[in-house]
């Protein structure tokens, strides 16, 4: 899912030597596309990528299903991609022309999303969970009671990221209920410790990689790469992942149905289930990919960081969002609405 600042409309080349040699558009979340990657791929291919920036899959569902986007790729959640193939947004792949798909970890081959990955290529996955500087707040923070009933120390210095699908689904754990829930007690609940809560958030906003790190927040609902970002930039921040449940998420790259890069996006597809080039967007964002032998090439500070490998004890909390009911997700977003006021 995600999942840091956006930077709208990030120009990683120049349109002059693209339309010379072959161009790219791909979709993606914000500050999530390695620059390094893009520039060994066009010394290697001849090909320009340009990165447009979106901060949430509905807002890439709506702009890819208004039509005459121009892109070629994008970049969804797992719980999206059956809606963007049940829409007809994206195709199935030419195997014949993805040599490398046998380099996709036997684990995130058969997903449950897309099974024989026919129409989806790993990207990164992670977490959402929280991100605490402890030099501020000592207490646990494997809890989402950091943001739910916030502890004094943290009052109006957490953030939470504006990410629907995410914030209300973790509120709906932490009141017991299961993510995607259609029972309405229990989103009610749900609605009520977020309206409750909201008077002691600063933002909600996207920011956490720079915010916590500079001191300008003291905490944020985060995602695991982010956060491990964080921690680099400040030693006394901290990771939790809360024990009453929270998300995991594997976003993977898709071929729109209206591409007109149709064989550059190919090759990049191809290119990006290298194992040392997948090793590049994990080392740039700081998240885990899907393709074996990819961990050889790490960056040494990811084979144990506890933001990239989840501590055992964490282990059970974690779930992966089902694509939520239409009745779902009208309950949410009403909630949502409401969060907004």
């Amino acid at each position: 899912m995600k999942r840091l600042i956006p930077a709208l409309g990030l120009l990683l080349a120049t349109t002059s030597l693209a339309s010379a040699e072959g161009v790219l558009n791909l979709y993606n979340w914000g500050n999530y596309t390695s620059p390094e990657l893009l520039e060994k791929f066009k010394a290697e291919t001849g090909i320009t990528v340009t990165v447009t920036d979106y901060d949430s899959n509905d807002t890439a569902l709506a702009k890819i299903e208004a039509g005459g986007s121009g892109f070629d790729l994008v970049v969804p959640s797992a719980n999206y991609i059956s809606i963007f193939r049940d829409k007809g947004l994206i195709v199935e792949f030419d195997m014949a022309k993805l040599p490398n798909h046998a380099n996709i970890a036997p684990e995130w081959m058969n997903v449950q999303w897309d099974e024989g990955r026919k129409v989806s290529i790993p990207w990164q996955w992670g977490s959402t969970g929280v991100v605490v500087d402890t030099a501020i707040y000592g207490g646990d923070i494997n809890t989402s009671a950091v943001w739910l009933e916030v502890p004094d120390e943290l009052k109006g210095k957490i953030n939470v990221v504006p990410e629907m699908m995410d914030i209300v689904n973790l509120a709906v754990m932490y009141v017991g209920g299961e993510p995607c829930s259609e029972d309405l007690e229990v989103l009610k609940q749900a609605r009520d410790a977020l309206i409750a809560a909201k008077p002691d958030w600063i933002s909600m906003d996207y920011g956490a990689t720079e915010k916590v790190a500079n001191g300008d927040w003291a905490a944020s609902v985060n995602w695991s790469g982010s956060s491990m970002r964080v921690r680099l930039a400040k030693p006394t921040a901290a990771y939790g992942y809360p024990r009453e449940g929270y998300i995991l998420w594997m976003d993977s790259v898709a071929l729109l149905k209206d591409a007109t890069n149709v064989d550059e996006a190919y090759t990049f597809l191809n290119f990006i289930m290298e194992p040392e080039n997948a090793a590049m967007i994990s080392a740039f964002a700081r998240y885990s990919n899907g393709i074996a032998g990819s961990a050889e090439f790490m960056p040494e500070d990811m084979k144990t960081a506890p933001e990239v490998i989840i501590p055992a004890e964490h282990v059970a909390a974690g779930t992966f969002l089902p694509t939520c009911s239409a009745k779902s997700q009208e309950y949410m977003t009403a909630i949502w609405t409401e969060l907004q006021k």
